[in-house]
């Protein structure tokens, strides 16, 4: 019996047919040659799908080109009803900071230069007067993420020295990252207090001494503890601390700006309250790229004393964020300067915010489009994520696509761009909370295309 891999064609000859030697004129000739290489190895390892003829092997080349060519990080449709999904990026941009980056990337800027004086300047002063203004606080930096926030806090403040948390508060936060270990590497020795579910302000007390360099609140934003609890507020541990002339930190994380209670969403502090509460010497970190809606940054809000100190800190060079991170934060951050338009405009606030019929209507406008009896519109339940509102759980509408769900769920996946839905019951459900109504016409085709 012969071997069908023995009739497989060469690198060399491939290249010299018509269909291939055109795909050298839209791409490095390396990367046909890899495309070429891909297609002979997988036709070597299942022969029997192996193209027949000259142009069946240009096509699969071609597809092969396709995919080495696609970019790593891409677009994709977010279904999961997770609107501050970590896995998929978190907060999309709003238009304004899209504008913003666009107009700094595209040349120079004055990122470390002072127009006015005609002399050196600083990166950190960009967003700052605009935080303060928005938060209370009377100085404000911007670094890379709110963990990089935490550790350069802690190291300014409590190198060396005792930083007293709660048990109850020593949570792990995405990709295994747990706060414990966090402050393990920025110096400051943890120093426990209370249990899981009780610890109040004496707990804290009776364990400053003269190594405490900082008392530390970590907001349980990704998690709720319920029942038999008890915890000391940031603004009683901001009193203690300025009692005891040590500095408070209090790890907000989400990035609040605006209070969600009118559309059901309560529970977190705003940046303003926990500033408020953590007094004059006390220090808020938080997100950029959760609640607040913009790119992925750590946002330290204090005094100008404890903010001048740490700018100081060698650390804060290896923190610090380039122009596109400074524009897209400041273009986010004066929308808030009128609230309804940052409801309106900021998309994981819009999101978060629309009304469940809005959702149903676009809903049975692309059931109507498939026109499937495999796709029915169900009532869903959204999650905000991004370690913020834990418990909440938002009504909202999905389209629910009956049959074999793995198969389904991988075609969406392989889409362009690819659709991300959920599996539940046995059934691929897409939720459209996350999904821009702009959006609706690629959710129809991914759809047809899932369903052919």
């Amino acid at each position: 019996m012969s071997d069908e891999r023995r009739a497989l064609p060469s690198v060399s000859s491939l290249l010299e047919t018509d269909g291939v030697r055109a795909l050298c004129d839209r791409a490095p000739r390396t990367l046909v040659v890899d495309a070429i290489r891909l297609t002979i190895d997988a036709a070597r390892s299942a022969p029997s799908t192996a193209p027949s003829g000259g142009e069946a092997w240009s096509a699969a080349v071609a597809s092969a080109l396709d995919r080495l060519s696609q970019p790593s990080l891409r677009p994709v449709i977010n279904g999961t009803g997770v609107v501050l999904h970590t896995n998929l990026g978190r907060a999309p941009l709003p238009q304004a900071a899209i504008d913003a980056v666009a107009r700094v990337a595209a040349g120079f800027t004055n990122l470390e230069y002072d127009v006015e004086q005609g002399a050196r300047g600083s990166r950190y002063t960009h967003c700052a007067a605009l935080l303060r203004e928005l938060t209370g606080a009377e100085d404000a930096l911007v670094v890379n993420n709110c963990a990089a926030a935490l550790v350069l806090v802690l190291n300014t403040l409590a190198d060396q020295r005792g930083a007293i948390v709660s048990r109850g508060e020593l949570v792990e936060i995405g990709g295994s990252f747990r706060i414990p270990e966090i402050m393990g590497k920025s110096g400051a020795r943890l120093v426990e207090v209370g249990t899981t579910n009780r610890t109040n302000v004496e707990d804290y007390r009776r364990a400053i001494d003269a190594d405490t360099g900082i008392v530390a609140k970590v907001h349980r934003s990704n998690f709720a503890v319920s029942g038999f609890v008890a915890e000391a507020s940031a603004a009683d541990l901001g009193t203690l601390a300025l009692e005891r002339g040590i500095p408070f930190l209090h790890d907000l994380g989400s990035g609040l700006l605006l209070a969600l209670e009118a559309f059901g969403l309560s529970g977190e502090p705003t940046a303003r309250e926990a500033v408020t509460a953590a007094g004059k010497n006390g220090v808020v970190t938080m997100s950029g790229d959760k609640l607040l809606g913009g790119p992925q940054a750590g946002i330290i809000l204090g005094s100008r004393a404890t903010l001048d100190r740490i700018r100081t800190n060698p650390l804060t060079r290896s923190y610090r964020v380039d122009k596109l991170t400074l524009a897209a934060l400041e273009a986010t951050l004066a929308l808030y300067r009128d609230p309804p338009r940052a409801l309106r405009e900021i998309p994981a606030l819009a999101q978060l915010t629309c009304d469940a019929t809005d959702l149903r209507t676009r809903a049975e406008r692309i059931q109507a489009s498939l026109g499937s009896s495999r796709v029915a519109v169900v009532d869903s339940e959204a999650s905000v994520g991004g370690g913020a509102f834990p418990t909440a759980r938002i009504p909202s509408v999905a389209l629910a696509i009956a049959g074999d769900a793995g198969a389904i769920e991988s075609k969406l996946r392989a889409g362009d761009p690819p659709l991300i839905a959920r599996v539940a019951d046995g059934r691929v459900v897409v939720d459209l909370r996350a999904i821009f109504p702009r959006e609706d016409t690629a959710v129809v085709a991914a759809l047809r295309g899932a369903l052919a």
